[in-house]
């Protein structure tokens, strides 16, 4: 008989330093709830958790594609009435120089074909601190260096420009923008956006602009988009149905590539050559595309007041705080308060989990400066339990410190 031989089949070392801080909290809760506890979760931000409800018209169109039997393969770009009303949409945000759009399953997606599609071994792009996990993932996973650049916490979490050339080098290819910020919930003012314009312009960088918020701004300054800025600019836009139509888990995101045509064009077949190898994204909800961004925007009235009110109450908890202090959101559902502690966020935040059942995450997860701690907030429960939840971490603090 051969000799069994047993080996431990290690992970590649690329992924030595993937973290996806929202998610690996889940272990330090899952022990509290083993123990009983019910835990309340201010980490993951999906509406449909709490008090939010997919409008029933999108619903009604992805059923609708399932019964005309729509549960085959789709283009691979995406489904012809989709490609025509996300163009649409870019119309309404100011795009002038579309050159192509293509369909995704996720932004999660748009962003792992886009990087995918660009970046060489030894070149780098550079993303902000703090950002979204999913970035520094997506570039771990590729073996690509980690290039980030600050946010100015002094200046309501805008770029600092000054580092951002800094940081630039002859290998880097390209930079990204979260307007609205998630963790930070910051914008970026319309002069921010021009001058990252001009530091793209004179370094041949593609913009990635990651929009998926921008139609739940808490302010009335409107969402200006990176690309209607700069049409000449090569741009991926992306956006997608999950947190605006309130459907995270159907998956479907898009890109909106725009520029200079000639300029694009090349990189553009290459994002299509990843488009076919992956087949298609989910064909039935693509169906709800169309009747989402052009048919009837009442949802959205309800959500920003739901999340103004929620996003007054939290600020209003961290001007109160001892050892809290935070710049105040102006999109999304996310707050990303400044806390005053002697030790890491992370065993902040573990130790809160453990203690008062409340889960957040650490602001380390997403980056920060040095000498610096954080956590993020999602404040889309209602506020009763928003005020329950505070009044554990406020409890919390004053016990500990």
């Amino acid at each position: 008989m051969p000799i069994a031989q047993v080996r431990e089949v290690a992970a590649a070392k690329r992924l030595d330093n993937v973290r996806y801080a929202i998610r690996d909290l889940a272990c330090a809760a899952d022990e509290v709830i083993q123990q009983g506890h019910r835990v309340l979760p201010l980490n993951v931000g999906d509406p449909l958790n709490f008090d939010f409800q997919t409008p029933p018209h999108i619903i009604e169109a992805v059923y609708k594609a399932m019964r005309d039997g729509k549960n085959g393969y789709a283009p691979s770009p995406g489904i012809p009435e989709a490609l025509e009303a996300i163009r649409g949409e870019a119309v309404r945000k100011g795009i002038t120089t579309v050159r192509d759009v293509f369909v995704t399953s996720g932004v999660s997606e748009t962003v792992d074909l886009c990087i995918s599609a660009l970046v060489n071994p030894g070149e780098d792009i550079l993303t902000p601190s703090p950002d979204y996990p999913l970035y520094s993932a997506v570039l771990c996973k590729l073996g690509i260096a980690l290039n980030a650049y600050d946010l100015n916490e002094e200046d309501a979490w805008q770029p600092e420009l000054a580092d951002i050339e800094r940081k630039l080098t002859p290998r880097t290819r390209g930079i990204v923008l979260i307007n609205p910020n998630n963790p930070t919930g910051s914008l970026c003012s319309r002069a921010m956006l021009e001058q990252i314009a001009e530091i793209a312009r004179r370094h041949n960088l593609v913009v990635f602009s990651d929009e998926i918020y921008d139609k739940l701004i808490l302010e009335d300054t409107p969402h200006i988009a990176f690309a209607s800025v700069a049409p000449d600019v090569p741009c991926i836009t992306f956006g997608g149905m999950s947190k605006n139509y309130l459907v995270p888990g159907w998956r479907i995101g898009w890109g909106i590539v725009s520029g200079d045509a000639a300029a694009v064009k090349p990189y553009t077949e290459g994002i299509h050559r990843l488009l076919r190898a992956r087949l298609c994204a989910n064909h039935p909800e693509q169906y709800a595309i169309k009747p989402a961004l052009e048919g009837p925007q009442d949802h959205l009235v309800e959500v920003r007041s739901k999340l103004r009110s929620r996003r007054d109450l939290t600020q209003k908890w961290c001007e109160s705080t001892p050892r809290v202090s935070c710049v105040a959101p102006r999109g999304a559902f996310y707050a990303f308060p400044r806390i005053d502690s002697p030790e890491s966020d992370e065993v902040f935040v573990k130790e809160l989990i453990r203690q008062k059942h409340v889960m957040v995450v650490h602001g380390s997860g997403f980056g920060q400066k040095p000498g610096t701690q954080h956590f993020r907030i999602v404040f889309l429960p209602d506020e009763r339990t928003l005020s329950k939840a505070y009044a554990s971490i406020g409890e919390f603090i004053r016990e500990r410190y």
